[in-house]
């Protein structure tokens, strides 16, 4: 594998690309710069890069103690099948900055077995759950 960093210096983000990215995703289709850009502002973020070329994203907004959401998770098309995105995801899972959250969240329709590798599980009961959707993107 090449040599490769991932970071939370939302500096060396690389918002166009992400904002490109996130834009043509099914989970994100349309999202504004604007809205990318502020979805970064109020979120930790990670970015895994190839020398000095970001390659994936990942966004969390929690509150440190009883919810994390895993959010904008991707790696670029070109570099899949690499394992970039299960170094990512245990960057992310194993800084001691989430060590105190009770419950993680996410959805994904086409990366559950990646996910799974990682102790996520479906949700078996969505009774108790509600959601409010204003706008989606």
């Amino acid at each position: 594998m090449n040599k490769f960093v991932i970071n939370d210096d939302k500096s060396k983000l690389n918002i166009n690309l992400i904002h490109s990215f996130l834009t043509n995703s099914y989970w994100a289709k349309g999202r504004s710069l604007e809205k990318v850009e502020l979805s970064i502002q109020n979120s930790d973020c990670y970015g895994i890069y190839l020398g000095e070329n970001q390659i994936g994203f990942a966004r969390i907004v929690t509150d440190l103690v009883t919810i994390a959401y895993l959010l904008d998770v991707f790696i670029l098309e070109e570099h899949r099948g690499k394992g970039f995105a299960k170094k990512l995801l245990a960057a992310i899972f194993e800084n001691p900055k989430y060590n105190t959250v009770q419950k993680w969240k996410l959805a994904s329709r086409d990366a559950q077995s990646l996910y799974a590798k990682f102790g996520f599980t479906p949700v078996t009961s969505h009774k108790n759950q509600m959601e409010k959707v204003k706008n989606p993107s």
